[in-house]
This record gives structure tokens, C-alpha cells and sequence, in this order.
């Protein structure tokens, strides 16, 4: 089961229209954009996805509009997390329906829950398919800390597949990865430190740059699996000078949407509350892209080198 899990996620970008309803067609332009730009997988409706922004029917026409355009070529993971257990349930059993690969959930949020609380949520989730199940650790946005001792008693379960752990913490992910063993999926969250990640025992990234220069993260993920750690650590490095400008900006979710758009495919505006990119912004925005560019072609030279 790994294998179909290893290398770059994509987190897809939410699509809207003019009016700011979800898109199936520009959801559909979107994933078949990412079709043969060398990713494994599509991550759809979480945090890059704006899932807790929509309500259900939304997120499952997204999750429809993706799987029936590059189901059958991507390894597809649907986030069903949702601030009640009642919608996460229903989420999940869609998504077996419409032929997700794997489920994944972050804990409930809003209300401060314990420990306990947080493992009965995944539980009714895990036992409502027979899908594998994904933990999503991103306490900065849940409030919650996956401990260890949790961790250990979920990943015990056949379905409980593995963790994405969204935390600075490349030692956190690989205790993680300890105590789940050999075959438990990790997989690396901050996208600055995707080789940091899989030098600690990642199986892969899921991550929302990813979306704006796939193909430099699977120029990563390439080198890393060659052997090849200096060039694997220069592109990392050069990543991360252009995250360091998107986060630099008013919004990042705005100025990837922008950068989408200008790589061809129009998927409207981040929803509210968050923000679009200013126009005196654009500019900057139009800067990035020309150097994304610039650095696809720089990488293609390496890899043929």
C-alpha cells in the first residue's frame, strides 16, 4: 500500500467561480493540470483545499469533480475532517463512495477537547470505511498535540495507515515514524523542510506550495531517491527562497491562487475570511511565477546532467 503513497502530494487549492461557488470544471482543470507533472497524489479539502470554509455538499462535489477526472491516475486522499464527528462520518463514507484511495482528519476544532475526545472522533471516523485512515497533526490550527502515547494506540489498528505531521519538529516525525514502524506512513508537512522530512524517515510530502512548483518538488523528491543529497539540498534551498516570498505577501493562499492562474488554470479567489492578494501585489506575484520558471528549466538542466 506505501508504494502508491511515496513522493509529492499535491494539497489541492479550492476552486471557485466568479461568484465564489465551487467549480467543478476548474476543479477538474486543476487536478488534470497536476496529471503529468511526475506527482503521486492529490490531498483534497484541507487546509490549502479551504475544507472547513465549505459545507459538506461542497467538499464532496470537490472530491466527485477530482476523482472522476484523475482518479484512475493519482493516489487520491480525501480530508474529511470537520468540526463535528456527524459531518467527518458522512465525509468519509462519500468518500469510499466516490473512490478516494485513503481518508485523513484533523481533530475537531474550535472546542478544546482532550485526548480522549480526539481518539473517540478518529475512531467513529476509522469505523465508518474500510478506506486506510490518516492522522493529521497540525496542532498550530487545531490546538490539539498528537501525543505519542495516542499515536501508538491508533496506529495499532490495520486501517490506521499512517500520520501527516505538520510541526517544525523533524524529530517529532521520526519518533512518529518509530512507534508506527516499517510499514505505518509518514508523511512531511512543512513544505521548507520536505527533505529534512524524508531524510528522517518520511514516506512523502503533502503540501500547498507544492501545488505552484510541482515540478520542483518532484525534482527534490527525485534526487533525494538517486542519492543524490547536494542537489537534492539545492533545490530545497531554492524552494525555499520562494516560499519565503509567498509567505511574505499579504496572502499566501491569495498569492498561490494568483500563480496558479498565471501557470494557465483561473480557480477564482480564496474564500472568506481569507484574503485575496492586494493588487499592488500582483506584481510580486507575477515576479514569483517568472522565477518558478526560470527554475524549472534551471532544474530539467540538472536532472539531465
Amino acid at each position: 500500500m506505501e508504494r502508491k503513497f511515496e513522493g509529492i502530494t499535491i494539497a489541492l487549492n479550492a476552486a471557485y467561480d466568479e461568484a465564489g461557488e465551487v467549480s467543478v470544471e476548474r476543479t477538474r482543470q486543476l487536478a488534470r493540470f497536476y496529471a503529468d507533472k511526475g506527482v503521486v497524489g492529490l490531498y483534497i479539502g484541507g487546509s490549502t483545499g479551504e475544507g472547513i470554509l465549505q459545507n459538506v455538499e461542497e467538499r464532496k462535489r470537490t472530491l466527485e469533480a477530482v476523482t472522476a477526472e484523475v482518479g484512475s491516475e493519482l493516489t487520491i486522499i480525501a480530508h474529511v475532517g470537520a468540526p463535528s464527528t456527524r459531518d467527518s462520518v458522512e465525509l468519509a463514507r462519500h468518500a469510499e463512495q466516490a473512490g478516494a484511495a485513503a481518508i485523513s482528519a484533523v481533530p475537531s476544532i474550535y472546542y478544546p477537547l482532550s485526548e480522549t475526545a480526539v481518539e473517540a472522533h478518529w475512531q467513529a471516523i476509522v469505523d465508518s470505511t474500510e478506506l486506510p485512515f490518516i492522522m493529521y497533526h497540525i496542532p498550530l490550527t487545531t490546538g490539539f498535540h498528537l501525543t505519542t502515547r495516542l499515536l501508538a494506540k491508533m496506529a495499532k489498528q490495520p486501517k490506521v495507515a499512517g500520520v501527516k505531521v505538520t510541526t517544525m519538529s523533524s524529530y517529532e516525525l521520526q519518533q512518529f515514524k518509530a512507534i508506527g514502524g516499517d510499514g505505518f506512513m509518514v508523511f512531511n508537512g512543512p513544505d521548507e523542510q520536505y527533505l529534512a522530512g524524508k531524510i528522517m524517515g518520511a514516506t512523502g510530502g503533502i503540501g500547498g506550495s507544492y501545488g505552484v512548483m510541482p515540478e520542483l518538488f518532484v525534482g527534490i523528491d527525485r534526487f533525494m531517491n538517486e542519492g543524490n543529497v547536494a542537489l537534492a539540498r539545492k533545490w530545497q534551498f531554492r524552494v525555499n527562497g520562494i516560499i519565503t516570498k509567498l509567505l511574505s505577501l499579504s496572502s499566501f493562499y491569495g498569492a498561490c491562487k494568483a500563480i496558479i492562474k498565471l501557470r494557465g488554470v483561473d480557480i477564482g479567489l480564496p474564500r472568506n475570511p481569507i484574503p485575496a492578494l492586494s493588487e499592488q501585489e500582483l506584481p510580486q506575484a507575477v515576479e514569483i511565477h517568472a522565477e518558478i520558471m526560470q527554475a524549472i528549466e534551471e532544474l530539467r538542466k540538472d536532472a539531465q546532467s
